[in-house]
């Protein structure tokens, strides 16, 4: 199983950001998928998840209404859109399915 994140970067407060994740060596298409994030100093927290058909997501109470959580089952990849940023996203996001986490991107949020 691989997960490999992309979509790093850095941001000012309010601005956007677009991560990805392509996932191989499972059927994508049967296993709801999570981002999760850690910033320093913190324990690693859910941030938001989708079921395998794209219809169920839930998320943290902390980026309700500025992120969205997406998936494409043809290209093996979800995808969490954050818009809104803030200091406090500042963090190492990671893609997790079930057992298996990604190597994690950078985001930076700060003017």
């Amino acid at each position: 199983v691989q997960l490999v994140e992309s979509g790093e970067g850095l941001v000012q407060p309010g601005g956007s950001l677009r991560l990805s994740c392509v996932a191989s060596g499972f059927i994508f298409s049967v296993y709801g998928m999570s981002w999760y994030r850690q910033a320093p100093g913190k324990e690693r927290e859910l941030v938001a998840s989708i079921d395998s058909a794209g219809v169920r997501r839930t998320y943290a109470d902390s980026v309700k209404g500025r992120f969205t959580i997406s998936r494409d089952n043809a290209k093996n990849t979800v995808y969490l859109q954050m818009n809104s940023l803030k200091p406090d996203d500042t963090a190492v996001y990671y893609c997790f399915v079930p057992n298996y986490w990604g190597q994690g991107t950078q985001v930076t949020v700060s003017s």
